[in-house]
């Protein structure tokens, strides 16, 4: 750690500050959000009028054979249906928070969320032609109107939330964020945001009472101060998030004290971590057990809706390269035998989700005796303790190296992944001796299915 000098300057002007602060001052940050609104506000007026404009097109003007034809109202009839339709929308879509940013930009919920107020408009308009006889719509062009209601909308949404992203790299949309705690926890809380470019936390520094002021921990950013001077630093580095590292905190009645003076401030809003740093990127859920709030661990990082897209994502890839792949598998097969004796498929045990263990599949690359060859090497036995991994192995075999160069042996885990065992993307697969290599951080590595392919894999 290095320690700059202290003057008589509380506040440090830091490359971190800098960057947080540019875009501010180019586009005040208020003024940002409020363009973001503008923009979701426009963007869903413009995909909702499309959507209706191309149900009366496919209801009325292709003359679909699936549609009675005997029914065609004016197209002005419609487009005053869709002039009170849509702000009805609107007004159900502020109501449910999707106009927000507290609820925005992360995850699948907010298309979840979207679905839900798109239907209760749509219930709505069934509801009025119930109530009055006169009022008569086609039952194709509501049912189209919906499904091409949340397909733009949701896409023009995507899209936005994409364009934010990109700009949060080059300083917009941020929101400064101060960790109270420069402990471990609070070191790693720092870097899983910072990792996390499309957060949206812009992490300025630590307050801690135990460094001096000034002192360089993860990045360059800095103590800015101690707990006594919290209010004084967050009005002059407009602190938006407080994020207390709860173990950091060894006196609950000062962290009771930061809840009681910032929890109800509209200009600052307070988070808590969960206290356990190993966990950090797992994810957490409350639920209230005789109105007792208490924290629960996911066991899984992916639920719901995530984890079904992950799934059917797999799937529709895999059967159909299964399939068309099945002749390849037969041929490498048969020289895998012709090269060498023993098995066809090597079974490798390795770790799964939450640390169950499966028997991952790959066509055999090496001599069944590679055990025994290795251990007349010891040079290059210690390398592979360190590495996991020979350049030039002896154990391996002719068509063990081919198949290993062109990444053809890992074919059969296609499926481990048909078993719900692997994914076709994911963390790479260890070993339960490897386990204990990765320390604190080996429960997240396994709160996912391992993958064929990823970061590992990519990186050489």
């Amino acid at each position: 750690m290095e320690t700059t000098p202290q003057g008589g300057n509380l506040f440090l002007e830091t490359p971190l500050r800098a960057k947080a602060h540019q875009a501010s001052r180019t586009i005040p940050r208020r003024l940002q959000w409020r363009l973001f609104t503008i923009g979701l506000v426009a963007s869903d007026i413009i995909m909702a009028s499309i959507a209706f404009r191309l149900a009366y097109y496919f209801r009325f003007e292709l003359s679909l054979s699936i549609f009675f034809q005997n029914q065609k109202a004016g197209i002005h009839f419609y487009q005053q249906v869709v002039m009170i339709l849509i702000p009805i929308w609107i007004v159900i879509f502020y109501l449910m928070g999707l106009y927000d940013r507290q609820k925005l930009l992360g995850g699948t919920k907010e298309y979840s969320t979207l679905f839900n107020g798109i239907t209760i408009g749509m219930a709505l308009l069934i509801a009025a032609g119930f109530l009055e006889p006169d009022f008569i719509f086609a039952r194709g062009w509501l049912l189209l109107s919906w499904l091409f209601a949340f397909m733009l909308i949701a896409i023009g949404r995507f899209t936005i939330r994409r364009i934010i992203y990109s700009l949060r790299h080059r300083g917009f949309f941020l929101s400064s964020a101060l960790i109270v705690g420069a402990n471990n926890e609070g070191l790693s809380l720092a870097e899983q945001l910072m990792t996390t470019k499309a957060s949206g936390f812009q992490v300025i520094g630590f307050i801690d009472k135990k460094l001096p002021l000034g002192t360089t921990l993860l990045r360059h950013l800095q103590v800015l101060g101690t707990v006594d001077q919290l209010d004084d630093i967050i009005n002059h580095y407009e602190v938006e998030e407080l994020i207390l590292a709860s173990s950091a905190i060894s006196s609950r009645d000062r962290m009771l004290d930061i809840f009681q003076k910032y929890g109800i401030s509209s200009d600052v809003n307070v988070r808590m971590s969960s206290g356990l740093y190993e966990i950090i990127t797992t994810g957490l859920t409350i639920k209230e057990f005789a109105y007792v709030p208490l924290v629960g661990v996911n066991k899984v990082r992916l639920t719901g809706v995530d984890e079904l897209l992950k799934l059917g994502l797999d799937y529709a890839f895999t059967l159909p390269g299964l399939i068309l792949i099945s002749p390849v598998l037969l041929v490498v097969a048969l020289l895998v035998k012709l090269d060498s004796p023993g098995p066809v498929i090597h079974r490798r045990r390795v770790m799964g989700v939450n640390g169950r263990q499966f028997d991952a599949y790959k066509f055999r690359t090496m001599y069944v005796n590679g055990d025994d060859i290795l251990d007349s090497l010891p040079k290059l036995k210690s390398e592979l303790a360190r590495n996991f991994k020979l350049k030039n192995d002896p154990r391996v075999t002719r068509i063990g190296n081919f198949l290993r160069k062109t990444s053809i042996d890992e074919l059969p885990q296609l499926f481990n992944v048909m078993k719900r065992e692997m994914s076709l993307v994911g963390p790479r697969i260890i070993t339960p001796a490897e386990v204990e290599k990765y320390n604190k951080w080996d429960i997240n590595l396994l709160t996912v299915r391992p993958g064929i392919t990823g970061l590992w894999q990519v990186s050489g």
